[in-house]
């Protein structure tokens, strides 16, 4: 065992190289509708024409990252969660571990690091909604698939129908006061929805001052923002988290993310992603006419969470499967491999280079970028990620991040250079 390369994979064996990469794609990826709130005022993010530019290519900006990115790598990656799940409980059984210590060990941390990252680097995290929602996932470690995917299914189902009785209640309340038949009642539960979906926009000379000043000025807007986050925005979310984490445990039983299924599977499965696409366009057009109203996404976000988007990230993970299953460009399948083997390490990574870029404690860009100059910075970091990953894990068995993680987890130092882990093996 002494002699084996520095470079050998001791201390996580049977990775699986189709995973990885796609994990790595999808952590890449969502950093396109996450620059957005790192560079400007967030609400930017869904409604261009609140601060970064709604007009020409700056519109072309927000169509083209909806259309292919919206929450779509997003739930990717929560697929990734709950197939990683699935895959540690295995190995922790295999090595005579306790699935159940090892996973809520995970998961406690987890919720520390995300706390940690919501407050103190941004109020964007997710760390913490994966956690909590990871307890209760767990539960589905020993159910067979074809269950775990119908409760998952169910779920969005029930989404999807909330949302639209949602957006059908209030239609109908918002007609009935444009044409003077609403009640008392009525005309205030409409002013109540008119105060609570107001993007007030009479904040964005706060949020520009806080975030273009001290690290203190920047806590001070961030802390507010990151209390919606968690009690608000986290809630609504549950349920579809939730239900694609399901989803993507069905999907490792079943060996999609590990490349066991066949050639003609993963291309039907991808054939469908420019066809998703199209399904789009109505909605955009929609967005678009009504200039982004509260009541018309509460429509559109029903329906693209739950009856485009999941099949949409399976197309693109199959697209990842079938470029790293070809052979061609090896180099880059290794690199893609490299960076989901550290997606905790570029997700966290990411969050503190973009805040150094953007807040004024660092280079202060925040608001001063138009919509499309922000995929330039996009780029940037997607060439550092795949740069700086393979050659860490050249040298060392666990990205930064990740073993911070794995140590805080297990209550010890875990091993973290390749010649110290493979010298623990063989003694």
């Amino acid at each position: 065992m002494t002699e084996i390369a520095s470079n050998a994979t001791v201390a996580e064996p049977g990775r699986l190289r189709t995973l990885d990469a796609v994990r790595g794609v999808a952590v890449m990826s969502i950093l396109l509708l996450n620059i957005i709130d790192f560079a400007m005022p967030g609400y930017a993010e869904i409604d261009p024409s609140y601060y970064g530019g709604a007009m020409g290519a700056n519109w072309w900006e927000w169509a083209i990252a909806y259309v292919i990115g919206d929450a779509k790598f997003r739930g990717l990656f929560t697929m990734m969660f709950g197939a990683s799940t699935i895959l540690i409980a295995d190995r922790a059984l295999a090595s005579g571990q306790r699935p159940a210590v090892v996973h809520y060990a995970r998961m406690a941390t987890l919720v520390a690091f995300g706390m940690v990252h919501a407050y103190l680097i941004w109020s964007g995290d997710i760390l913490v909604l994966y956690a909590l929602v990871g307890m209760i996932a767990f539960l589905g470690w020993r159910v067979r698939p074809r269950l775990l995917m119908t409760i998952g299914m169910l779920l969005l189902a029930f989404k999807l129908v909330d949302g639209l009785s949602a957006y059908r209640q209030i239609e109908s309340l918002r007609i009935a006061v444009a044409t003077g038949k609403a009640d008392a009642a009525q005309r205030t539960d409409w002013r109540t929805f008119e105060r609570e979906a107001d993007p007030h926009r009479e904040n964005i000379p706060n949020l520009l001052s806080g975030y273009r000043g001290s690290y203190a000025d920047a806590f001070k807007v961030r802390l507010p923002e990151t209390i919606f986050v968690q009690t608000v925005i986290n809630r609504i979310a549950f349920i579809d988290t939730f239900a694609l984490m399901l989803i993507g445990m069905a999907l490792f039983r079943w060996g999609f993310f590990s490349g066991a299924w066949s050639r003609r599977a993963y291309w039907t499965a991808a054939a469908g992603v420019p066809l998703l696409w199209l399904c789009y366009v109505p909605l955009v057009d929609w967005l678009d006419a009504t200039r982004w109203s509260q009541l018309t996404m509460i429509s559109t976000e029903a329906i693209q969470l739950t009856l485009l988007r999941p099949w949409l990230s399976l197309g693109y993970a199959a697209l990842v499967i079938l470029f790293v299953q070809s052979d061609r460009l090896s180099w880059l399948a290794d690199r893609f491999a490299a960076t989901g083997r550290m997606a905790f390490s570029n997700y966290l990574g990411t969050s503190i280079v973009c805040t150094l870029i953007f807040n004024g404690y660092g280079l202060g860009w925040y608001g001063h970028l138009q919509r499309w100059q922000c995929l330039i910075v996009v780029a940037g970091l997607w060439v550092l990620m795949l740069a700086w990953s393979k050659p860490w894990l050249d040298r060392f068995v666990y990205g930064p991040f990740e073993w911070l993680w794995r140590s805080a987890a297990r209550g010890r130092p875990q091993p973290f250079r390749r010649r110290a882990a493979v010298a623990n093996v063989s003694q």
